[in-house]
């Protein structure tokens, strides 16, 4: 019994590693622009399908990964630029219309452009189990956990240690002051999307190899992203991040200790109680309010 709830905490911390990721673009981008951005399971998705396709054409998989990342970025840069910016100033209901209907689109080109069939994207390192105290491991699950564990401490260390960084958190705390001290907010906001869908893209790439990837890829993760950046308290980046492990450890335990058909409920009841008696997160205390 030991053995098995040790192997459902494995699934659900590599699981929950990619809600992380997800959850991680969330909070970026509503800290720069306090917009819930609902195409960030979407640029999940275009990573992973980019890369395949670039694979199939004949690129490295390293190279094609690489790619893959970049012109998600752009594509986030883009929304930010053609749909975000022109709206800025309408209301909270308005940006988040712009933002379904911004995943709608790219849903609809990614079936255009692939189909309608689920890919796969090869192992980092091949498909032998590693077996780890009694729990059965992928190499690519290793892969998904040190890629999270990297990707979150170079944000944590790009958001507290470089200027750019303390740039674009001032900007979340205060647009106005920050462009009165030189900070050109525009920019910001646009580095904060492109950092997002680079997130996004990392998150669908390393995840591709485990659960294969289609176009409609992005709808669940985009939800338990968005799931883990509440719980987590929506405007803190960590946060998510923790919200992110949380839920996919309660997901794989209720899904291994009840049953898989509740997996998705289970998830989505926790964070409902999450906001019943914490509605700013667990970890969202400082920021309930901002100025």
């Amino acid at each position: 019994m030991l053995e098995q709830i040790f192997q459902f905490l494995v699934t659900g911390i590599t699981v929950g590693s990619i809600y992380a990721l997800v959850g991680l673009g969330f909070a970026l981008i509503y800290n720069a622009s306090d917009v819930v951005n609902f195409a960030q399971g979407e640029f999940v998705m275009l990573g992973a399908m980019t890369a395949i396709a670039l694979l199939g054409a004949g690129l490295p998989l390293a190279l094609a990964a690489i790619v893959a990342t970049l012109l998600t970025a752009l594509v986030g840069l883009l929304l930010e630029r053609c749909a975000i910016e022109p709206a800025r100033g309408a209301s909270v209901v308005t940006t988040i219309i712009i933002t379904i209907g911004a995943a709608i689109f790219l849903r609809g080109v990614a079936s255009l452009l692939w189909g309608k069939n689920s890919l796969p994207l090869p192992a980092f390192s091949g498909n032998e189990p590693i077996n780890l105290g009694g729990a059965t491991l992928l190499p690519q699950s290793l892969w998904v956990l040190g890629g999270t564990v990297l990707l979150v401490g170079l944000t944590r260390a790009f958001l507290n240690r470089t200027l750019l960084g303390k740039a674009l958190l001032a900007c979340s705390f205060n647009p106005s002051a920050a462009q009165l001290v030189g900070i050109n907010v525009k920019v910001m906001l646009r580095l904060a999307y492109g950092l997002s869908a680079g997130l996004g893209a990392i998150a669908g790439i390393l995840a591709a190899p485990i659960t294969f990837s289609s176009y409609e890829a992005g709808i669940m993760l985009g939800l338990k992203g968005f799931s883990a950046a509440i719980v987590g308290g929506i405007g803190n980046p960590m946060g998510a991040v923790a919200g992110g492990l949380l839920l996919g450890v309660l997901e794989a335990l209720g899904a291994g200790l009840i049953s898989s058909g509740y997996k998705d409920a289970i998830a989505f009841v926790f964070v409902l109680m999450v906001l019943f008696f914490e509605p700013t997160g667990l970890f969202g205390h400082k920021i309930a309010e901002r100025v």
